[in-house]
């Protein structure tokens, strides 16, 4: 970790370019519904809780939630995505206009609806989720779109995350073409992977994955200790090609599997943990902020242990904003 004066004047250097630095995110966007009451009663129609409803709100999820994590570090933000033509897709397109996250290259499919989940929550236990979405693969005419608005985009991206939750937006085809066109722009990739597609996300500057999502990529048991720990991987790393892989463990912190073949293991900076919804998504925002501002693996991983830390120490979806950010750094000088 940073310890002394000069590493942390360094980080700080790093999080004033964050502002108008560009970054295109690729992914499937969708929207979080949160129906929040209270509980006095059995249903006499079946043997449910009642919820008397006491308030509603919409967030952005999935890589909309990734976006939200960029703009309010001050980054110009684009999305690739494809949205049905529906309330639902209004609402984020509207919701991520206000946040200045442009949203022109979202490609809208009639035949499609929106992705969005809907928790009813009561008495701060989630009763009910249920989720709307369209299980089907891409068009080809749909995919060809969100290939074209991803060339288009990238020649004024400085870095270009793939946000997969396994919506349909991340194909084959729209993974090997952002890759390849992105390195050959010399443009970092980070991808926040989705299990499934383990495999396909071969080139990449750096995969985050966390624990279970690194052992159940591979194919393998979950194991305790260091040294399986340690072996996953590398092994992720030889079989991606990646140029670094950063696995994220919870309380435990990280562990930075970096180009040169050094092995990082960094500590949580969380104070207390009250939610890690989203925190994943945090952290993949802020490394590649960070690299695409000329941070090494190393100082990017570790900005985004810091901003992950804020995150996790707030209830719900949250963001970590400049002035948080820069103050945990400076409350841990010395």
């Amino acid at each position: 970790m940073p310890k002394t004066r000069a590493d942390k004047l360094r980080l700080q250097r790093f999080i004033a370019r964050f502002p108008k630095t560009r970054i295109l995110v690729v992914g499937d966007i969708m929207l979080d519904q949160f129906i929040r009451g209270t509980v006095s009663r059995i249903s006499p129609e079946a043997p449910v809780p009642v919820v008397q409803v006491r308030g509603e709100s919409f967030v952005p999820g999935g890589a909309g939630n990734v976006a939200h994590n960029l703009g309010a570090l001050g980054a110009r933000v684009e999305i690739v995505s494809v949205a049905g033509d529906d309330p639902a897709g209004r609402r984020l397109s509207d919701d991520f206009s206000a946040q200045r996250i442009e949203t022109g290259r979202i490609v809208i499919d009639p035949q499609r609806v929106t992705s969005q989940k809907c928790r009813v929550i009561a008495e701060h236990q989630q009763v009910v989720r249920y989720d709307r979405e369209t299980p089907q693969p891409l068009s080809k005419d749909v995919e060809n779109g969100v290939i074209n608005s991803i060339t288009a985009a990238l020649p004024d991206a400085q870095g270009v995350i793939l946000s997969d939750y396994g919506k349909g937006v991340i194909t084959p085809r729209i993974l090997k073409t952002t890759i390849a066109h992105a390195r050959r722009r010399g443009i970092p990739v980070t991808v926040d992977p989705k299990v499934e597609h383990f495999g396909l996300y071969r080139g990449v500057d750096c995969i985050t994955p966390n624990t279970a999502e690194a052992w159940a990529g591979m194919g393998l048991p979950p194991q305790s200790g260091e040294k399986p720990l340690t072996e996953l991987g590398w092994a992720i790393r030889r079989r991606l090609l990646a140029r670094s892989v950063l696995i994220t463990r919870g309380p435990d912190g990280m562990s930075l599997f970096e180009p040169d073949g050094r092995l990082t293991h960094i500590p949580t900076r969380a104070r207390e943990v009250f939610d890690v919804t989203g925190a994943g998504d945090t952290v993949i925002s802020v490394l590649t902020l960070s690299l695409a501002v000329g941070a090494d693996i190393r100082d990017a991983a570790y900005i985004s242990n810091y901003a992950a830390g804020i995150v996790v120490g707030k209830l719900g979806t949250a963001v970590a904003t400049m002035a948080e950010l820069r103050e945990a750094l400076c409350a841990r000088e010395g």
